[in-house]
């Protein structure tokens, strides 16, 4: 089925401005070097031929070190990314099969073949469409006797993501035979939210008595609830419909992220889920892998759905959820976040089934595959910014500062945008082709801004909600000036807590800091973070905000440093406290206490405060 929009070929968008410094300071820290002193990348893992770990970390790490070598075009890192391509490519099994010998699991050869897929848009090495044939063969063969299981059951997608991307190719008929054969033997997760029984936080325990005893039952049931399953799965259905032809299929999305809003729904844009779905408490926590494939997940479902209100929940999640799991320096980050974490420290509560390491800022808190996996957010992200639309057009996304280099009717186009997006709210783009060319520019306008202004060489230029579309002939030196109404918006929440948003950004209190090294993983360390200052505030629904503008620094999501800034008053609520180093849930009736005294806060971009409240409780 043809879909609105396809993302362009990867390398076609190079990142410009804070963006291409953030893609920086990632390459500068665990994304650039994790694999000079991390065993499980060194020169013992399976995909480099040796007998270390021979599972998903090697081919995660690829995943986005792959678009952010050459992203920045370093040769460092991509002689990085080569040692494990080479290999790879030139290892196959004698029957198709590739990878690591040590063994034949399905899973990890999903994540490789999407950076197989991204390596080739970046090179067009001749190898990787005949290892993806053969493999494809091999496994349509292999499947019927030895089906999904676990892992590779419930992730069928992102297989199939693949199997499509050579079907375009190749048009091998066999490889949508193969299509067919992932989505019977996968995981439905497309029935499994149509009738969404997981309306609470999980109880592992109930789960537990729910299997009757059956470790297989009791284990498929966890699969269901984890949350990096679900946010992959988020691309399932938009996925299959591609094949199937089905605008159910298609749509299915939207009623997915509804169910998780209503029952899991989190301030940052993220669902809880710690390790398991767990709630609407804004204390609950969401793992930083189920942040970055969520992301990929809207990535892909944008550009099949067409629906603006994806790309609008994308920017949420990439300008608060993912820097907020990282320190501002990259050498760290978090298994699980919180929007209200006002410490982090070795606790076993209130996570569903995760462990007490889970929220330390470090190498490998709590389990190593974010650590691995985490590398793909912001490359793709930036990958993602503009597509090519049905109409042989081209459709500004997301927005963030960027220069586009790809062709349009058969004329070559440069397209520059320059912003501060998202902590400035105008947009300027530029457009050079080749020469003169007639073609429609779609620009997504975020459903937050009523009232956005644009203009063509000076000339105003009606919107429409969605997506505006400009179809004209396009001369070099064009300039489009898009201006967007980010007023701050009050968000009611779990229990009636008020959230703060201005735009794609989400607000937070910053709780002073007090970072503790807990144990050294030199070059980095794992840090327990104390709070140095009272977190327990509150504020009224009503409360009059006044926001300030600062220049964006070369850490761009540095609290230190904010660019923007939220000025209002509240009020501090003793009853509400902490247990085990995590906040209680927000009060739904709070009062303070007429001991104390109105005080003047500001609120930072959420990133920007490692330790934080963003859900505050709502005083009458």
């Amino acid at each position: 089925m043809q879909q609105p929009f396809a993302l362009l070929p990867t390398g076609s968008i190079k990142a410009s401005g804070w963006l291409l410094r953030q893609l920086q300071i990632q390459a500068g820290g665990l994304g650039g070097h994790l694999d000079e002193f991390w065993p499980i990348l060194g020169p013992d893992s399976g995909w480099l031929g040796g007998k270390g770990e021979s599972w998903e970390d090697g081919p995660y790490f690829l995943d986005g070190l792959v678009p952010l070598a050459w992203q920045l075009d370093s040769p460092k890192l991509k002689a990085k990314a080569m040692r494990f391509i080479d290999w790879t490519l030139d290892h196959p099994w004698e029957n198709g099969m590739f990878g690591p010998r040590s063994n034949d699991d399905w899973w990890p050869r999903m994540v490789m073949l999407k950076v197989l897929t991204q390596y080739h848009e970046l090179t067009g090495d001749p190898r990787v469409v005949p290892l993806m044939t053969r493999y494809f063969h091999y496994q349509l063969q292999a499947l019927p006797a030895r089906p999904l299981r676990d892992w590779g059951r419930m992730r069928w997608q992102d297989e199939l993501i693949s199997v499509l991307w050579l079907y375009q190719r190749t048009r091998d008929a066999a490889l949508l035979e193969l299509a067919h054969l992932l989505k019977q033997q996968g995981y439905d997760w497309q029935s499994m939210f149509a009738h969404f029984p997981f309306t609470e936080k999980t109880d592992a325990d109930a789960l537990r008595k729910q299997a009757g005893g059956s470790d297989a039952f009791m284990e498929d049931l966890g699969l269901q609830v984890y949350g990096v399953n679900i946010a992959q799965a988020l691309k399932a259905s938009p996925v299959w419909s591609v094949a199937s032809g089905s605008g159910t299929d298609r749509d299915a999305v939207h009623h997915q992220l509804s169910m998780l809003d209503t029952y899991h729904g989190l301030p940052n844009g993220m669902f809880s889920a710690d390790e398991h779905l767990a709630g609407r408490s804004p204390s609950q926590g969401t793992e930083l892998c189920t942040v970055v494939e969520t992301m990929f997940s809207l990535e892909v479902a944008l550009a099949i759905t067409g629906d603006a209100a994806l790309g609008d929940r994308l920017e949420r999640i990439a300008f608060n959820a993912l820097p907020g799991a990282l320190t501002d320096d990259m050498w760290a980050h978090q298994y699980n976040q919180q929007s209200n974490q006002v410490e982090c420290s070795l606790h076993r509560q209130p996570w569903t089934t995760d462990g007490p390491e889970s929220n330390l800022f470090g190498l490998e808190p709590n389990f190593r595959c974010c650590t691995a996996n985490f590398h793909q957010g912001w490359p793709k992200f930036a990958n993602s910014l503009w597509m090519a639309t049905a109409e042989q057009g081209l459709a500004a996304m997301g927005y963030a500062p960027c220069t586009v280099t790809t062709v349009v009717r058969a004329v070559p186009l440069v397209v520059e945008q320059v912003s501060d997006y998202p902590f400035r709210q105008t947009v300027s783009i530029t457009l050079r082709p080749h020469r003169a060319v007639a073609f429609p520019l779609r620009l997504r306008i975020p459903a937050w801004s009523q009232g956005t202004r644009i203009a063509v060489n000076g000339a105003p230029v009606e919107t429409t909600p969605g997506f505006t579309t400009i179809d004209r002939i396009w001369a070099p030196g064009d300039t489009v000036e898009v201006t967007f109404n980010a007023a701050v918006k009050i968000e009611h929440g779990y229990n009636g807590a008020l959230s703060f948003t201005r735009g794609a950004l989400v607000y937070a209190f910053p709780i002073g800091e007090n970072w503790v090294v807990w144990r050294k993983r030199a070059p980095t360390n794992d840090w327990q973070v104390y709070p140095g200052s009272r977190w327990n505030i509150g504020i009224k629904p009503d409360v009059p905000v006044t926001v300030s503008e600062h220049p964006v620094g070369e850490r761009p999501f540095a609290g230190a440093a904010a660019a923007v800034r939220l000025a209002m008053q509240g009020r501090y609520v003793p009853a509400w406290k902490a247990s085990e180093g995590s906040a209680d849930p927000v009060p739904a009736h709070a009062e303070s206490s007429t001991d104390e005294s109105v005080q003047s806060i500001t609120l930072v971009p959420y990133a920007g405060a490692k330790l934080r409240i963003t859900a505050f409780p709502s005083l009458g």
